[in-house]
């Protein structure tokens, strides 16, 4: 049994992204649970996961903190678990309203004060962006596009030259390693980099390519016929932070600050975009400029958590008008089961 867990939603400066779609697209049965209560949501997709002794299972893991989960995955039964909070798009799936399940008056709303405070954290790093923007405007202004071009080209030579192209149509699955939450700038790297033996740990400044690389990296695998996970960051949804691609049992991702972390391997290396394709000297020569920008940036992000933290106080209080049993959960997912085996 092999489990891995990751984020299909985050907190960004576009407000809360969803990738469930491109996770559940080859899945024949999903089941959408309908409640506002994520701690009942929670609950049943543990349930569900204690029963998959000998499966693989992938775990969405929840951006309104580390006691909830989003959903489940048992890819060899094609089956998948999800609140109804990330469903909002998804067609032909099961929905179950478990209000069937739990005694009491049916619940329907959600808090309107972590509503709020939720929209005041995505406006907090939309505005962090927009200085962001602005760092990234420095080191762009000093980097030799032609060597990071060639930097490019001479990575995916290297990474392809070992495998065969195959004559097929890869997959893309789209999805977050971290998010930003009530409890703080999260992230599971650790967890994936176990997946893979030979990991690649892109250093460097805002707007020093690491994004464009990791795309184009992405692009070349896919066209080579292998499939392709693609994290996004949290912070800026446009931005890719990892390409992970099983098939050849390597992963490059962006290894700064609020996720940055070393090699212990070996077979692990560093590609430091800032020493190869920036200006020399330009960290010094725009050192009260960098400074300014990376504290209003700083300060808008720390804004933000704030504000998340607000949101999970207002949600908690919500999720406390619940009384929930075990043997609701329990018969939840008897009927989950049955359904499915039907």
């Amino acid at each position: 049994m092999n489990k891995k867990y990751y984020y299909v939603s985050g907190n960004t400066a576009k407000g809360l992204v969803n990738h469930l779609k491109s996770n559940i697209e080859d899945i024949n049965q999903v089941v959408i649970l309908r409640h506002p209560s994520l701690t009942l949501k929670t609950m049943v997709i543990n349930e569900f996961i204690k029963k998959q002794k000998k499966n693989d299972y992938e775990i969405f893991l929840s951006a309104f903190g580390k006691e909830f989960l989003d959903g489940v995955i048992v890819r060899d039964k094609s089956i998948a678990i999800v609140s109804d909070h990330i469903a909002s798009e998804v067609t032909g799936a099961f929905e179950l309203d478990l209000n069937l399940f739990i005694k009491g008056e049916p619940s329907t709303t959600a808090s309107k004060a972590h509503i709020h405070h939720l929209e005041e954290a995505h406006q907090s790093f939309k505005t962090g962006l927009s200085v962001h923007d602005d760092l990234e405007e420095v080191y762009i202004n000093e980097m030799d596009f032609e060597k990071a071009n060639q930097l490019t080209s001479d990575f995916i030579n290297m990474v392809l030259e070992e495998f065969p192209k195959i004559n097929r149509n890869a997959s893309r699955r789209t999805r977050l390693f971290g998010t930003n939450t009530k409890d703080g700038v999260v992230n599971v790297v650790p967890h994936l980099l176990e997946q893979v033996s030979n990991a690649y740990f892109i250093k460097g400044r805002a707007g020093t390519g690491k994004s464009t690389l990791m795309k184009k990296v992405a692009s070349a695998c896919e066209d080579y016929g292998y499939d392709v996970e693609l994290y996004y960051c949290s912070f800026d949804p446009n931005s890719v932070d990892m390409v992970f691609v099983p098939e050849m049992n390597f992963c490059i991702f962006d290894s700064t600050d609020p996720h940055e972390f070393f090699p212990d391997r070996a077979s692990d290396k560093i590609i430091d975009m800032y020493e190869k394709l920036i200006s020399p000297g330009t960290d010094e020569a725009h050192a009260a400029r960098i400074h300014e920008l990376n504290n209003r940036y700083k300060s808008y992000m720390k804004k933000g958590i704030e504000e998340l933290k607000i949101a999970g106080e207002a949600m908690e209080k919500e999720e406390q008008k619940y009384t929930i049993t075990k043997t609701e959960v329990q018969e939840i997912n008897n009927f989950i089961i049955n359904m499915i085996q039907d």
